[in-house]
């Protein structure tokens, strides 16, 4: 139940992100999966709020190199590229963070 309910979630805010309007929408996209992955971590005991916290900050991060990016209305392949290396870098993390053997606090 709780699964479904995720993955819903998940669905949900990805159909949202979509029709936003920003130069890197798929920037967005990635962005709100990864910070619902780590909610749902944080809520399963996968997560301890210190790896959270970390997380997020790496989350802040991505978003500001984005709104740098988009600041002069277009982003550039570079740009792109980017962002991409550090959202895949930061999904990494995630799920390194999600499978060790970190007691939640």
């Amino acid at each position: 139940m709780k699964r479904t309910h995720l993955i819903t979630s998940i669905l949900m805010l990805i159909g949202t992100l979509a029709w936003a309007q920003d130069s890197a929408p798929r920037t967005d996209v990635r962005q709100g999966v990864q910070r619902a992955r780590i909610r749902e971590g944080r809520v399963s005991g996968d997560l301890t709020r210190k790896e959270s916290a970390a997380l997020n900050s790496q989350q802040r991060h991505i978003r500001r190199s984005e709104r740098r990016a988009e600041a002069d209305g277009t982003v550039t392949r570079r740009e792109q590229k980017r962002l991409d290396r550090k959202q895949n870098r930061a999904n990494r993390n995630i799920r390194r963070a999600k499978h060790n053997s970190a007691r939640p606090d």
